[in-house]
C-alpha cells in the first residue's frame, strides 16, 4: 500500500517511520511518501499561505502549491484532508481505507487550506476527534497507524485487528501478564486456567461490562445490533449478553420492596 503525506512539515513524520510501520516500510509492505508542499510554490519568497478574504484572524493555505504539488507527483486513490469538521475516524472507516492501493493525506496548517484546493482534489475530510490542532500531521499519523493495522503482513498476527474489541463494538478487556501474583493484586484465575472457552467468555464479559461502564453510547449500539440478530451469536455469548443487559434493567427499575 502506498500513502502520499503533502505536508509543510515533513520532519514531523520522522517518528512514524519507527518501530511496527518503519518494519512495514523496510519490508515493502507500506510505502510512505512524504512531500513538501512548499517546495512547489511559484512564489520568489516561498509563500504558501495568505489572509483570508472577508477577514477573520490567522492565514489559509493557499491553492498554487498544494494543486500543483499534487498534480506533478501524479498522486493517485482517495485523498484525504484531515480536518475537525470531516467524518469520524473509526475502525470500519480505517478498515475500508486499507483496501485502497495507494491514498493521498493532505495536512493542513495555520486556519485551514483555501477550499478551493479541497474542491480540485476531490478531497474527502476525516477528523480524530470534536477538537482542534495546530496542523493535520499528528491527526494524519493517527490515521496512518489506525489504517496500517489492517493491511496484512503489517502486524505480526492479522488476529490481532479482529480480536480487538472497538472493531465488534465493545471496549478491549483487562490484560495481564507476569508476575501472576504482586502486592498490587494477582491475576484472575481464569486466564491461569488453560480453558480457553472459559478465557474467551471471560474476557468478552470484560469487555461488555467496561463498555456498559465508560462508553454507553457503544453499550447503546452494541445492544440494538445484538437485539437485531440474535442468533448471529453462538449460545453462551448470547446468555450472557442478555444477562448484563438483564442487569441494566435491575438498576434502572430497582425491584420493589
Amino acid at each position: 500500500m502506498k500513502i502520499n503525506i503533502m505536508t509543510l512539515f515533513p520532519e514531523m513524520f520522522e517518528p512514524i517511520k519507527a518501530s511496527m510501520l518503519g518494519r512495514a516500510a523496510d519490508n515493502g509492505i507500506i510505502e510512505l511518501n512524504i512531500v513538501n508542499i512548499r517546495d512547489y510554490t511559484e512564489d520568489k519568497h516561498c509563500r504558501v499561505d495568505d489572509t483570508p478574504f472577508g477577514g477573520g484572524a490567522g492565514m489559509l493555505m493557499q491553492v498554487q502549491p498544494i494543486i500543483t504539488c499534487y498534480r506533478q507527483n501524479e498522486f493517485a486513490g482517495r485523498t484525504i484532508y484531515m480536518s475537525p469538521r470531516g467524518r469520524k475516524l473509526s475502525q470500519q472507516l480505517a478498515a475500508e481505507l486499507a483496501g485502497e492501493g495507494e491514498l493521498t493525506i493532505l495536512c493542513g496548517h495555520y486556519e485551514g487550506v483555501d477550499e478551493r484546493a479541497l474542491a480540485e482534489l476531490s478531497a474527502e475530510e476525516i477528523s480524530i476527534g470534536d477538537y482542534v490542532l495546530t496542523g493535520g500531521e499528528l491527526p494524519a499519523m493517527v490515521l496512518i497507524d489506525t489504517v496500517a493495522r489492517f493491511v496484512p503482513g503489517v502486524l505480526a498476527s492479522d488476529e490481532s485487528v479482529m480480536e480487538e474489541s472497538i472493531y465488534s463494538g465493545l471496549l478491549e478487556y483487562p490484560q495481564y501478564t507476569r508476575p501472576r501474583s504482586m502486592t498490587e493484586g494477582d491475576v484472575p484465575d481464569v486466564l491461569l486456567s488453560g480453558d480457553h472457552r472459559k478465557i474467551e467468555l471471560w474476557r468478552f464479559e470484560q469487555s461488555m461490562r467496561l463498555t456498559r461502564e465508560r462508553r454507553p453510547e457503544l453499550w447503546a449500539d452494541f445492544v440494538r445490533k445484538f437485539r437485531a440478530d440474535e442468533k448471529a451469536y453462538p449460545k453462551k455469548e448470547r446468555l450472557l449478553i442478555k444477562s448484563i443487559i438483564d442487569e441494566c434493567q435491575t438498576e434502572i427499575n430497582p425491584p420493589l420492596k
